[in-house]
């Protein structure tokens, strides 16, 4: 097998592989022609420089065509990509330098700072050069399923990032969640709009929409909520992949409407709120399908096309995929999952999370309807126990953000004498609300209100920002740090 042969030099030469605007407002059109000649002859320089099959390339590269080059010449050669999102400073890169240990980087000038900084010992190209094309192109490698492709770090959100290895198969699996999630026709086009170097980007960017004969949309810029909007609806896009942060701030930032090509919207990377649905549902007539899945096992459940949503569900299994709640817990089985990982890049014996029996433990609280949709509750340290009762933090922020004056909120324990821990929320306003004892009394009686009593917030704390990682994730561990 080998991507770069069976998917891009495989698809018509004509096709619209890529559509792309640039920092500066430049558009930028490639077929899948260019992107298999193109590839190729990066392919050739970094053969000509020494990199071959199994040798780590890094990337530090924005969403822009090179990226995506890069990752399809290494897939060429049969070398391991390491796409890094530009939002990693020195010290954070020096940590991913020292667990891979690649071979070459790639890099955009733009971040020369923080890479020198990070003061690699290896080879650097950069971007944009003319001379990364060589002249001579590199044949496709014969590759082997289990032959690594792909180092992910993940969020890091209760510690350091681990490097989660994926192999070949990972690619071809995507076809599952292509076909019955992202769910792109043959010409349409996808925007996943995820920075290069997260685990959704590396699926949904351009792997995901090729297998479907789709055409991939780059953005190389900051989220900014009216364009954001005007280049969906400019661009003409038909699927819109976006975190359910992103969906969120729109909702509340921008006036929502009718996006005539926008046929289908989904969310992953954490939990999605009901609020969010309603409101771009009433605005756009669209229900945004929510799924899930880890860095380490890739898609495992997501809302089908065609069906109603279901407010606050992440979907059924996808097809095939064996998954069942044990104690709360999500538990997979790993033999079921095309794209589960081969390894960490400190363990490479195999996942550390696989038991005796086979499975593969999440670590995320979740429970299951009779019709097999599962819903997020949070992750297994951060439910929280208060006089007997187990509250999810996600329903309790679904609550908080559905007031108008809330922009965002994280819910964490806190200890407790009598109850062993309380509810404690961490409240973000929007504009022209200012933090005071009866606003944070009015927001624990618009909880009470929209939820089980006992699940209000006991402590309401108002900040100017929640602390997350660099792919957007809260950080509840500093959160109930500072308690």
């Amino acid at each position: 097998m080998n991507f770069a042969r069976d998917v891009v030099d495989g698809a018509p030469p004509g096709r619209p592989a890529i559509v792309a605007i640039t920092r500066a407002g430049e558009r930028l059109e490639l077929s899948f022609g260019e992107v298999a000649e193109s590839s190729a002859r990066l392919a050739g320089t970094l053969s000509a420089i020494g990199v071959g099959r199994g040798d780590v390339v890094m990337t530090l590269v924005g969403n822009r065509p090179e990226w995506v080059l890069a990752l399809v010449a290494c897939f060429r050669l049969g070398a391991v990509a390491l796409p890094c999102t530009e939002q990693l400073r020195a010290a954070d890169l020096r940590l991913r330098l020292a667990a891979a240990r690649p071979a070459l980087i790639v890099a955009d000038e733009r971040n020369g700072d923080q890479l020198t900084g990070a003061a690699p010992d290896c080879p650097v190209l950069t971007v944009p050069d003319p001379a990364l094309f060589a002249t001579e192109k590199a044949p496709a490698a014969e590759l082997d399923s289990d032959d690594p492709c792909l180092i992910v770090f993940t969020s890091g959100t209760a510690g350091e990032p681990k490097g989660v290895v994926h192999a070949q198969r990972y690619l071809a699996g995507q076809a599952l969640q292509a076909e019955h999630w992202l769910a792109p026709r043959a010409n349409e086009l996808v925007w996943c709009t995820a920075a290069s170097g997260w685990s959704k980007s590396a699926r949904n960017a351009f792997i995901a929409p090729w297998a479907r004969g789709a055409t991939a949309f780059l953005h190389d810029a900051r989220f900014d909520p009216a364009q954001r909007l005007e280049l969906v609806r400019r661009e003409r896009v038909n699927v819109l992949c976006m975190a359910p942060t992103e969906y969120r701030v729109m909702a509340k930032r921008v006036e929502l409407g009718p996006c005539p090509d926008l046929r289908g919207a989904v969310a992953a990377g954490e939990a999605l709120n009901p609020e969010v649905l309603y409101a771009w549902r009433t605005a756009t007539g669209l229900e945004i399908r929510d799924g899930y899945g880890q860095t380490e096992t890739g898609q495992l459940t997501g809302m089908s096309p065609g069906e109603a949503a279901r407010p606050g569900s992440m979907g059924r299994a996808l097809p095939g995929i064996g998954l069942e709640v044990s104690d709360g817990e999500l538990v997979v089985d790993p033999r079921t999952v095309p794209t589960f990982f081969s390894h960490y890049l400190a363990e490479p014996d195999g996942p550390d999370q696989a038991t005796t029996s086979g499975h593969w433990h999440t670590g995320d609280r979740v429970h299951c309807d009779d019709d097999g949709y599962f819903y997020f509750e949070g992750r297994g340290d951060d439910i929280i126990i208060s006089a007997g009762y187990r509250i999810g933090p996600f329903e309790v922020e679904s609550a908080l953000v559905a007031h108008p004056a809330v922009a965002e909120a994280a819910v964490v324990g806190a200890p407790d004498d009598e109850r062993g821990a309380i509810v404690r929320a961490v409240v973000v306003l929007r504009g022209g609300h200012t933090p005071s004892d009866a606003l944070a009394s009015e927001l624990q009686a618009h909880v009470r209100q929209q939820t089980a009593p006992y699940k209000y917030p006991r402590i309401v704390d108002f900040a100017d920002a929640l602390p997350k990682t660099a792919s957007g994730k809260v950080r509840r561990a500093l959160l109930r740090a500072n308690n």
